[in-house]
């Protein structure tokens, strides 16, 4: 390839288009620079500094001063939000939405951050209101969640329902769980009114809405054996063992009481070894170990504890074992074995608790919804000692 030497004064012209471009950027920046108010300098500067309230009130200047600023009054409304100076941000949204210049996509956003300020603030009426409005808007799926949640603080589970069914409709989510626990609901309302009848259509709904509610198996059963239709009670916990097996040990008292009451107390312990062979639980061990303590006595109980000791080694396994050897210990070993049993037994009580599989949340109570995180059956029926010994053998055997 040959050099041309007209490329010479090419060079010269190519520098000094770069050079004028340069210039008007830098003009266009510093024309930019001069128009923001001196309080967003600061404001930014008190940012990056840390110091977050200066901040604030510098950009607050600067709202005031300019009322074109719609993206910074959004923002400092969310950030009042989430500091929990919900009041500063209500008026903030409300002062957006009295403007008769605000055009109506800004108008349905200030609409969007007024409702979660008034959901935050626990205004739960004016919240309804505002996210029922946005509900034919380009906000309708996310004002049908904010609906949802509000319908459940309320405990107006029919309402409830309706926004679940609708959210399910225009989603790839299912929400069947949470329509079946809804319906749990209202039965157990109606259950503490001691109206079976209607308990007994709202749970016939709830296993409409998802078959392996296990939840509503377990209030049927409870209705049976509250009207002494005890064999049915029992038929009805049983069927726990094709839903979830693992929830049977939340049932576990009660299908003894059952088997108690109707003279078959032996049939029904029986049953719950079965349980306990198979599926292995710590509460379906302790509801077993003091029914055999009081049936037939400590030795066998012992030995019932050494056995699920030596299968499924656990804290709670060694403080039942301790508890039942201290009832026949000679006094000489008494003693000992008595300040070993309160170390262990409260070292077990800290392990014997739920634990939410969605945030962590424990618990010494078993919840279907989460206290926390408003998860729906969210909680494993297992208590933490033993799923992290489960979690420790699956690793093993994957070693």
């Amino acid at each position: 390839m040959e050099f041309e030497y007209w490329w010479l004064l090419a060079f010269p012209l190519f520098f000094g288009l770069g050079w004028m471009a340069a210039r008007i950027d830098i003009r266009h920046v510093m024309l930019e620079s001069r128009r923001l108010p001196a309080s967003y300098f600061q404001g930014l500067n008190f940012l990056l500094n840390e110091q977050t309230d200066k901040a604030i009130e510098a950009f607050i200047e600067i709202a005031k001063a300019d009322t074109e600023t719609v993206e910074l009054q959004f923002a400092l409304g969310s950030l009042f939000r989430r500091r929990g100076e919900v009041e500063r941000a209500i008026r903030m949204h409300q002062s957006l939405l009295e403007r008769s210049d605000l055009e109506q996509e800004k108008r349905l956003t200030a609409m969007r951050e007024l409702g979660q300020d008034y959901l935050k603030a626990g205004l739960l009426d004016r919240a309804e209101q505002v996210f029922s409005d946005l509900q034919q808007t380009r906000y309708s799926s996310e004002a049908l969640q904010y609906l949802l949640e509000i319908y459940v603080l309320e405990k107006d589970w029919l309402k409830a329902v309706e926004a679940a069914r609708k959210l399910g409709e225009t989603s790839a989510r299912s929400y069947q769980v949470e329509i079946a626990h809804f319906y749990c609901e209202l039965a157990a309302s109606e259950m503490a009114h001691s109206d079976h009848a209607a308990a007994r259509e709202h749970l016939g709904e709830a296993l409409g809405a998802s078959r392996d509610c296990v939840r509503a198996n377990i209030l049927l059963g409870d209705i049976e054996a509250a009207e002494s239709r005890h064999e049915a009670a029992i038929q009805r916990w049983k069927r726990i063992e094709t839903q979830n097996p693992a929830h049977l040990a939340l049932v576990a008292e009660r299908v003894l009481a059952s088997h108690r009451v109707l003279g078959r107390f032996n049939e029904g312990l029986e049953l719950l070894r079965g349980y306990l062979a198979r599926y292995g639980s710590l509460d379906m061990l302790n509801v077993i170990f003091q029914a055999v303590l009081e049936a037939e006595g400590p030795q066998v109980a012992y030995q019932l504890a050494r056995d699920e000791l030596r299968r499924n080694p656990s804290m709670r396994g060694l403080d039942r074992l301790l508890e039942a050897q201290l009832i026949e210990a000679p006094a000489e070993r008494r003693q000992d074995l008595q300040l070993v049993h309160n170390l262990i037994h409260q070292h077990s009580a800290g392990l014997a608790l739920y634990r939410c599989e969605k945030c962590g949340f424990r618990a010494r109570q078993y919840f279907w919804h989460c206290p926390a995180c408003g998860g729906w059956e969210t909680y494993p029926p297992r208590r933490s000692e033993e799923i992290e010994v489960m979690v420790k053998a699956s690793l093993h055997d994957l070693m």
